[in-house]
């Protein structure tokens, strides 16, 4: 009997308090723009400059949920370069940090999404933390 009525208390909880159950995130992408707004259980969180693709490339647009983080990734596409941090979303398609911090906020990428590194590692640890179940990453033009 205390069991089942804990467990009832324990699911009134839940359902009284979804945010505590589990976090939403949210990352929306604007290419026009070049900005990532990050959104948890709705409300703003952190507004940072990007960049996506650069003529000739494209960065795809959509809904989308991360596939795969890993923490130290090397561009098997691209000479090695590094992609610290990042979120895989579709395919070879990613959101990470970059060392080319001078192009945040305009097209310069071969299709991913580039943040500053330290803006990625808050972002990661974000998906870490809540899980890529509970993420959506939201690209629009």
């Amino acid at each position: 009997m205390r069991r089942t009525v804990l467990l009832a208390v324990l699911l009134g909880l839940t359902l009284a308090f979804p945010a505590i159950a589990q976090a939403q995130i949210v990352a929306k992408i604007n290419l026009s723009s070049q900005r990532m707004d990050v959104y948890v259980n709705g409300a703003a969180r952190y507004k940072w400059p990007v960049s996506t693709a650069r003529a000739g490339y494209r960065t795809p647009v959509g809904r989308f949920k991360p596939t795969a983080l890993v923490r130290y990734h090397r561009s098997t596409i691209y000479d090695g370069s590094p992609m610290p941090y990042s979120i895989f979303f579709l395919r070879g398609y990613a959101i990470h940090g970059s060392y080319e911090i001078k192009h945040l906020g305009r097209p310069a990428s071969h299709g991913c999404i580039r943040l500053h590194p330290s803006n990625a590692a808050a972002l990661y640890s974000l998906v870490q933390k809540h899980g890529a179940g509970n993420t959506v990453i939201q690209i629009s033009n």
